[in-house]
């Protein structure tokens, strides 16, 4: 929903509107050219600034393929100190290739995670260096239409549907709503848990999907908390009490999850994709220390904790966990889901030239 002081901004929403709206106008009509590669590329994205569940989405894709196909993943690598095309390896860093590549780098050795700013140069690059890839997900591309990817993955967050928002500064979406017709597949993901046949079906409506679209929800599931360092895995008490430290888009659903989990949380908050500075964790170890009881743990999410292992000495000896998500499919749609994902990479020829 849009804050009452977010319509102050309403003019100028309505010039980046043009400016998007003619923007689309000339892809659709060809004047701005977009290439298309006689290859499998799926695209994950959204019209909003952020906080829908990219990465987890990403991560979804890659745990469903990777058994069958060897899969790459291309992002722009947002935030990061370097440019150009990249390959994480061994020695990489956030620093190097942004946050969100980055954990997928750590949580996935065996796929190869690279970065470019711009998509139509790095695509080619990518199957020339490694040409035995036979998939190419393409995170947070939706927007960057000089790429064309043959499946369009559209995600909108339950809280905060992209038909109950309106273009930036006034709202959060940064793409115009129908862009969403570009889509092959809409995700309301962050739903809640116990939601009735009869919402999804009143969002089915609200959203009036194309003839060729297909609608899923899901919800997030969290797993084991997991010492950033040691990698052990932690059971939450109700008595334990726990300072949140999270630069992220959307905490929302996290906070709500603790507030469930135990009885007292405190936390900070940072913008998302903070890069975390040494002040930043005297006042993240400040804050902890004022916490009197034992039982206390710094808890972080994936996306923070790439950032904050470079702390590594001074984090060593202080209990900080890290909580992992995942998407889960509702309504038993989990088959249906992936069945389209391979469906759409079975229609390539694994080893075709670009076109």
């Amino acid at each position: 929903m849009l804050k009452s002081f977010r319509y102050l901004f309403f003019p100028l929403a309505l010039i980046y509107n043009g400016v998007i709206w003619l923007r689309n106008i000339l892809y659709d009509k060809n004047i701005l050219k977009s290439v298309s590669f006689n290859f499998p590329l799926i695209c994950i994205g959204n019209l909003a600034t952020g906080g829908t569940g990219k990465t987890p989405m990403v991560e979804y894709l890659i745990r469903f393929l990777k058994p069958n196909y060897k899969i790459a993943t291309l992002s722009r690598g947002y935030k990061r100190k370097t440019t150009g095309f990249a390959i994480a390896d061994k020695n990489t860093t956030a620093l190097d290739i942004g946050d969100e590549p980055m954990q997928l780098h750590q949580k996935f050795k065996d796929i190869l995670i690279a970065v470019c700013e711009e998509r139509i140069e790095a695509v080619p690059q990518l199957l020339q260096q490694k040409p035995d890839t036979e998939v190419i997900i393409l995170d947070d591309a939706f927007q960057h239409r000089q790429v064309r990817a043959g499946m369009n993955i559209l995600l909108t967050e339950y809280a905060n549907l992209y038909t109950r928002d309106f273009i930036l500064p006034a709202g959060d979406l940064r793409d115009v709503q129908s862009s969403s017709k570009r889509a092959d597949i809409i995700i309301i993901t962050k739903c809640k848990a116990d939601l009735s046949e009869t919402e999804k079906i009143s969002i089915i409506t609200e959203i009036r999907p194309l003839a060729n679209q297909v609608i899923f929800f899901t919800t997030l599931i969290y797993g084991k908390p997991f010492h950033l360092f040691t990698k052990d895995e932690l059971i939450i008490e109700q008595d334990c009490e726990i300072l949140l430290v999270c630069g992220i888009a959307n905490p929302r659903p996290l906070k709500d999850y603790l507030t469930k989990l135990v009885d007292t949380y405190e936390m900070i908050r940072y913008a998302d994709h903070h890069i975390f500075h040494s002040n930043d964790l005297k006042e993240i170890k400040h804050q902890f220390d004022k916490i009197k009881t034992l039982k206390k743990i710094i808890l972080t999410t994936e996306k923070d904790a790439v950032r904050l292992q470079k702390f590594s000495l001074e984090l060593k000896k202080i209990p900080i966990y890290v909580i992992p998500i995942e998407h889960r499919f509702m309504f038993n749609e989990t088959e249906k889901f992936n069945s389209a994902i391979t469906t759409f990479v079975n229609k390539f020829s694994m080893h075709q030239n670009l076109i």
